[in-house]
């Protein structure tokens, strides 16, 4: 049953869901081995424009990516050395909105992790049908957990907007209800001005 360990074993995927104040900076931190390819991938659910500043650095502080307000965005990158990785968002330049971000570390899997090679590397053994059809099943498990965080971010996004939007409507028919009520008894009194006896105005009128 060692395939059901490698199963387990093998997610080396890391998500999270955090709050961005603003005029705010957080970092996480990981360890990475050398000659690993992983793929960071961020999307800002909420907040302000949607944006936000995200950079990445090596173990030796050398910045491998940088970019600023993003709503969204993915990168590619094998690692040339062991080490602690470290990746940042920055909500420093908004002023009052602060934002919902969500961020996905992908580790790939190397090529001796796969079932059929023994931890020595020393040869290969045949897989049965029973261990490829496991390995199978796990790589689409994991296509499927991907399609499936980006609908709900997709759906979250999309439902965000929404509300923003119905929210600008009903304000602005507030407004517009208010102003109409305004208006109104602003021309109602001007009639009635307009309309008073000079003798109600004035005292009385001479002959």
């Amino acid at each position: 049953m060692w395939f059901v360990v490698f199963l387990l074993s093998g997610i080396s995927a890391i998500e999270m869901t955090f709050e961005l104040q603003e005029h705010e900076v957080q970092c996480f931190h990981e360890i990475i081995p050398k000659d690993k390819k992983f793929t960071l991938e961020y999307q800002v659910i909420s907040g302000g424009h949607f944006d936000v500043d995200c950079h990445l650095m090596s173990p030796n502080s050398k910045v491998i990516y940088k970019e600023q307000r993003k709503q969204y965005d993915t990168f590619h990158h094998s690692t040339v050395e062991e080490g602690e990785y470290t990746f940042c968002f920055s909500n420093e330049f908004s002023t009052f909105a602060h934002k919902t971000v969500y961020f996905d570390l992908d580790l790939e899997e190397d090529s001796k992790d796969a079932p059929g090679a023994d931890a020595g590397g020393a040869h290969a053994t045949a897989l049965t049908q029973l261990e490829s059809s496991a390995y199978a099943i796990h790589e689409s498990l994991r296509l499927v957990v991907d399609y499936q965080s980006h609908h709900r971010l997709k759906e979250r996004v999309g439902r965000e907007v929404a509300e923003y939007l119905c929210e600008r409507v009903q304000n602005w028919s507030i407004g517009q209800t208010v102003l109409i009520v305004i208006v109104a008894f602003g021309q109602v009194f001007m009639l009635r001005k307009l309309f008073d006896k000079p003798a109600n105005r004035g005292g009385k009128v001479g002959i």
